[in-house]
């Protein structure tokens, strides 16, 4: 089969598009699928560079810790975490019925057996994932689902959406809250914009000034310019959460804007890993700081639903051939669209 290999931490010269790899096989309780569009992350691009390292990130050697838990990644590597598809064939613990079935795979994949035991592994990081022709995954990942929307447009949906939506039911957001959301343009937070507006909490979106516009079609009540003064902007004391995925030298006025007894949420760090924290502002405001990365089974069969009943909507920026990958996360990297790339075998 085509296939995207990622053979080491380094530059763009480290996706190698291959055509004759073999096609993956089945287990007992997994289904093989045929990938019909499969999206570009965050998660991708810092894996290739070497991001997760604490000691060699975005170095071209090969860090011990450069996998996405910490670990040392394993290469050749297939990444894709945002996988849509057909069920071509099955292992013998699945119903043949499920063969033909037009699926959004979960890309956590949950008590999977490794060699030191049952693990979480994540579809692309740990395992082979979608940036090929087929990917074998369980059966129980594979989610069918009834919609017009097209591959690409649900491709958009997995990885992001379940990121977003893992924090907001984390943070508990719920009808009246009022919730700032960081990088509104980009996947996650694009998805956060929605998913936070459906359950009816009052949105602010931060983004560049281009993208003001999309970000408020999405659910934003205001959005507030990328390099804007929060704290002067919405005054300390007023917001009820924050989604976050820039961190970065903002970090500490988004604690100041929050209300005491509320909630930070983070699932990324694209402006920077490492930041300043004054521990008296988390405790003296009771505040609750909550990392978010392995979300529970339950929030991406909501997902499902929410797509099946056309309360989100999807935003593909783009769409790329998978052997324009290097093309593809260029163009993410430059940051200048919104919502998310999409690669088509």
């Amino acid at each position: 089969m085509h296939a995207v290999q990622l053979t080491g931490h380094g530059g763009f010269d480290r996706l190698e598009y291959r055509h004759d790899l073999p096609l993956p096989v089945p287990g007992p309780d997994e289904v093989l699928i045929r990938v019909r569009a499969a999206g570009v992350n965050n998660t991708d691009v810092n894996m290739r560079v070497g991001w997760y390292s604490k000691a060699a990130a975005g170095s071209a050697a090969d860090p011990q810790d450069g996998g996405w838990t910490g670990d040392a990644a394993i290469f050749p590597l297939i990444q894709g975490a945002d996988v849509c598809g057909i069920i071509v064939s099955a292992g013998h613990e699945v119903p043949r019925a499920r063969i033909g079935q037009r699926v959004l795979v979960d890309p956590v994949l949950r008590a999977r057996p490794t060699a030191s035991g049952l693990k979480t592994l994540y579809l692309g990081s740990d395992c082979d994932g979608g940036f090929a022709e087929f990917v074998s995954v369980p059966a129980s990942n594979a989610h069918p689902v009834a919609t017009h929307l097209a591959d690409a447009e649900l491709a958009s949906f997995p990885c992001s959406y379940t990121a977003a939506e893992n924090m907001l039911s984390r943070a508990a957001v719920g009808r009246g809250d009022v919730v700032l959301v960081t990088g509104a343009s980009g996947g996650v937070g694009s998805a956060a914009v929605q998913l936070a507006a459906r359950r009816g909490a009052a949105v602010i979106g931060i983004a560049g000034e281009s993208k003001r516009a999309e970000v408020a079609a999405l659910g934003a009540a205001r959005v507030l310019r990328r390099d804007a003064d929060v704290v002067a902007a919405l005054g300390r004391d007023s917001v009820d959460a924050v989604i976050d995925v820039v961190g970065g030298p903002q970090f500490p006025a988004l604690l100041e804007v929050l209300r005491p007894g509320s909630r930070y949420a983070v699932a990324g760090a694209i402006a920077g890993a490492v930041v300043p924290l004054d521990l008296r502002t988390l405790y003296l405001k009771d505040l609750r700081l909550i990392g978010c990365t392995v979300a529970e089974p339950a929030v991406f069969e909501n997902l499902v639903r929410y797509i099946e009943r056309g309360e989100i909507r999807p935003v593909v920026a783009r769409i790329h051939r998978l052997a324009d990958i290097a093309d593809a996360q260029r163009e993410f990297l430059a940051k200048g669209h919104t919502g998310k790339i999409v690669l088509v075998p």
